[in-house]
């Protein structure tokens, strides 16, 4: 292998079309492991999940990625405890879309007046005037309520000023066409990874996610967050990722980050954690360079 290294792009431009674009650094941080177990109630240890995110915008973070289901309730009000009054270049994103039952399951909540309400809801918890970025989140079930109509509500609350860009999240490559159509969508977060770059079925054998929506994104400028990069990815072993892992003296976990941010200059990584070891690991990720070479070589 080649000792010809590359650096990825360090930062990445959310709505570069737009006259408000927000300018913030790959990687980002996910806030929702600092929820106890299954995304639910609170942190084991309360004081460590606020070291965290200290710890995250200490490292260079200036992304956060929350939601008002997480917990729920409990990122969102970590955040405000701890980092309260915001950094200014701190853009914090968060999702509406669905809702947590009593039994700790994942609810559609996507009516437009469900929407109205989750938006309010975060604008009180984050002690914000305006959201930076909201991702409206497709559940994976039917959820009764028309896609257009959902996202028209979403583009209302864009242009009331209470959403500053509006994003997708979970969505086919034919639901970005069609919001694409009806208003600038300034960032997507879908399923995507070292071993989720295939096409992905949904449970109806809709397309889901994959290598099309990367690419309408590339096409059209539109960042991409991956969601569960690293869970799904770390639990498949392979033996390309260990052996260039080890090669380098990196985690697998370091190497499928790294991977990302060189795979495509337009993907935003916001991998999450709830230890502070491991954090700091995957923060170290965007100064890893890897060859030409390197990246043919993973496939």
């Amino acid at each position: 292998m080649s000792n010809s290294f590359c650096a990825p792009p360090s930062t990445i431009v959310i709505g570069d079309s737009s006259p408000s674009p927000l300018k913030v650094r790959r990687l980002g941080y996910g806030t929702m492991r600092l929820t106890g177990t299954d995304i639910w109630g609170e942190p084991a240890d309360r004081s460590m999940a606020k070291k965290v995110l200290i710890r995250a915008l200490e490292m260079g973070v200036n992304f956060l990625d929350t939601a008002n289901y997480y917990g729920p309730y409990v990122t969102n009000q970590l955040i405000v405890e701890t980092l309260y009054p915001y950094p200014t270049d701190l853009v914090i994103c968060t999702k509406v879309g669905a809702k947590r039952g009593d039994d700790k399951s994942w609810i559609p909540y996507a009516t437009p007046r469900e929407l109205r309400l989750s938006v309010e809801d975060n604008l009180k918890h984050l002690k914000l005037e305006q959201l930076p970025l909201v991702h409206f989140r497709v559940m994976p079930h039917d959820h009764g309520t028309p896609f257009a109509a959902s996202l028209d509500a979403m583009f209302a609350m864009q242009k009331e000023g209470k959403i500053l860009h509006v994003g997708l999240s979970n969505v086919t490559p034919d639901q970005l066409k069609e919001a694409m159509r009806m208003g600038p969508v300034a960032t997507v977060q879908n399923l995507f990874g070292y071993h989720q770059r295939q096409t992905l079925k949904g449970p109806h054998g809709e397309t889901k996610g994959g290598a099309e929506v990367l690419r309408l994104c590339e096409t059209h400028h539109i960042p991409l967050t991956p969601f569960f990069s690293l869970v799904t990815s770390l639990t498949v072993e392979d033996d390309r990722i260990a052996s260039l892992a080890s090669r380098y003296g990196i985690t697998p976990a370091q190497l499928h980050i790294a991977w990302l941010l060189h795979y495509s200059p337009w993907i935003l990584p916001i991998p999450g954690t709830s230890s502070l070891v491991h954090m700091e690991e995957n923060l170290q990720s965007a100064s890893i360079p890897l060859s030409a070479e390197d990246m043919t070589f993973l496939g």
